[in-house]
């Protein structure tokens, strides 16, 4: 039976090449960071230069990044790193989106739980956040909006330098999750409106464990945890070398040729998408056009997603139910109840998230695969009516 990875937007596997630059620094070159002596020197090198390379990917300074130990803390980093910063009195208003990922989302309600104000911004069928209504609800006691650049369920890529635009002119400072982005969208933050901007190494074929916040120069920021001086003492710990080493790799080559990475992956997606729209009674979630370039959500109606997924994994072929981070949960997805659907369809949705390594015959074999699958199902459905 053969092996069909399509769950990119979970985890993807480590690059040969990010492998081949950690081994050292998993092996041989052991030093801490911090240390004056020739070990730790060698390792100090090791971190600045990938440090540089990060920066350079997205067209920021090198004191500019902080490394994290992925996309959550990047995002808690920021968020309360704000909060703390500038709240007056013990509060402050941040606005976000009502389909953030769960990094956000619980941290923003743990501040609202604390004396902060929220609003929490609704989308349309597309899950798109209007920028008007964005702009109509800062108001002079907003600190923070925090939007993420594409959405880690549907896929949809939000107008994020617009947002970013009215939150300069406003003089709030924006955040932004762009976890989901690195390596297919081009970043330039030099020019580009964001404040902070978080990523994740296993996103985008590094190792898990590694990430990092770009944080703008003169960006008022306060430390969440407490400790040493490492990271500008906004990220106090020994760093993760081998990690920051494989993320520098990865970011290297994520951002190389972006342009013709996404036109494969777009017409694989497109493929795709095309075919599961054949079988009767589904529809596709999230924006047609402004979506990541690998990413496909559907709803199959009358067939529960769990049951698609494991019928799927029977085969060998790997998708989602949603976000890797809620798999487990029994509740419909947040994201697919904020753009209007039901919970039939909610609970009758699959992600599949394609990568580099996947073929057109992949494509062609996982939709020969659903439409037996779902036949089947539908079969054994007691609400289903041919």
């Amino acid at each position: 039976m053969q092996k069909i990875y399509m769950d990119h937007g979970a985890t993807t596997p480590l690059k040969e090449e990010v492998l081949e630059a950690m081994l050292p620094y998993l092996k041989n070159i052991f030093g801490n960071p911090s240390s004056l002596h020739s070990f730790g020197r060698e390792a100090r090198k090791a971190l600045d230069e990938s440090r540089e390379k990060v920066a350079r990917a997205l067209g920021a300074s090198p004191e500019e990044i902080i490394f994290t130990s992925g996309g959550t803390e990047a995002n808690n980093l920021a968020i309360q790193g704000v909060a703390r910063s500038l709240s007056s009195g013990g509060g402050g208003h941040i606005i976000t989106s009502s389909i953030e990922h769960h990094a956000v989302l619980d941290t923003v309600k743990y501040l609202a739980n604390t004396g902060f104000e929220v609003t929490f911004l609704p989308v349309d069928e597309y899950g798109m956040v209007d920028p008007g209504e964005l702009a109509a609800r800062i108001t002079d006691q907003t600190i923070l909006v925090s939007i993420m650049t594409a959405n880690n369920e549907i896929g949809t890529i939000q107008p994020f330098e617009e947002i970013g635009r009215i939150c300069r002119e406003r003089g709030v400072y924006f955040h932004t999750d762009a976890v989901q982005a690195i390596g297919h969208l081009p970043f330039n933050l030099k020019e580009q409106p964001i404040d902070m901007l978080s990523l994740s190494a296993h996103k985008f074929y590094g190792p898990k464990g590694a990430g990092a916040l770009y944080v703008r120069k003169r960006s008022k920021l306060k430390q969440v945890i407490f400790g040493g001086s490492q990271e500008r003492k906004l990220r106090p710990g020994t760093e993760n070398l081998p990690g920051v080493v494989g993320l520098g790799r990865a970011i290297e080559l994520a951002t190389s040729d972006i342009e013709g990475k996404s036109k494969y992956l777009k017409n694989l997606r497109d493929r795709l998408i095309k075919g599961l729209l054949e079988i009767e009674d589904v529809r596709l979630n999230g924006h047609p056009q402004k979506r990541l370039p690998g990413n496909v959500n559907v709803s199959v109606l009358y067939v529960e997603g769990e049951a698609l997924l494991l019928s799927l994994d029977l085969k060998g072929i790997a998708v989602s139910s949603g976000s890797a981070c809620t798999s487990g949960s029994l509740d419909p997805s947040h994201v697919l109840l904020a753009i209007g659907l039901d919970h039939q369809a909610a609970h009758g949705s699959v992600r599949l998230t394609l990568g580099k390594d996947n073929t057109p015959q992949e494509v062609d074999y996982t939709l020969e695969a659903v439409k037996e699958i779902v036949e089947r199902l539908r079969k054994m459905s007691s609400v289903y009516k041919k």
